[in-house]
């Protein structure tokens, strides 16, 4: 079974980037203190050229303002250094959460709820 821990991680690094699948999608690198994983990947905004284009669905903001958000900074350079928490399993970050606070970002549940009328 997959079990879902809460950590504490250390952000090595964040990425905004289209290189990827030619849409744009962020990662954050976390840290766990001798292994690692990533956090991300979300189509965050589909270009005009892919078939389900949608200019107004308002995921790349909400993805980027909630991680920083839940890291404390202002400035998303300002992500490298920063301790959260996560809730992750040996597949995949669930959550990610702020170091003190009871705020939890989990992005499919966000986005699904964006995705309801």
């Amino acid at each position: 079974m997959d079990e879902v821990e809460i950590k504490n991680a250390v952000i090595e690094s964040a990425s905004l980037t289209t290189s990827e699948r030619g849409l744009l999608t962020s990662y954050i690198t976390l840290d766990y203190g001798g292994s690692g994983q990533g956090f991300g990947g979300y189509a965050l905004y589909l270009p005009r050229s892919w078939l389900h284009h949608k200019p107004n669905l308002g995921y790349a903001g909400h993805f980027i303002f909630r991680v920083m958000e839940i890291a404390g900074v202002d400035e998303w350079k300002l992500l490298a250094g920063r301790t959260i928490r996560a809730k992750s399993s040996w597949s995949k970050v669930h959550a990610i959460g702020h170091i003190i606070k009871d705020d939890w970002f989990n992005p499919s549940i966000d986005f699904a709820e964006k995705k309801q009328p």
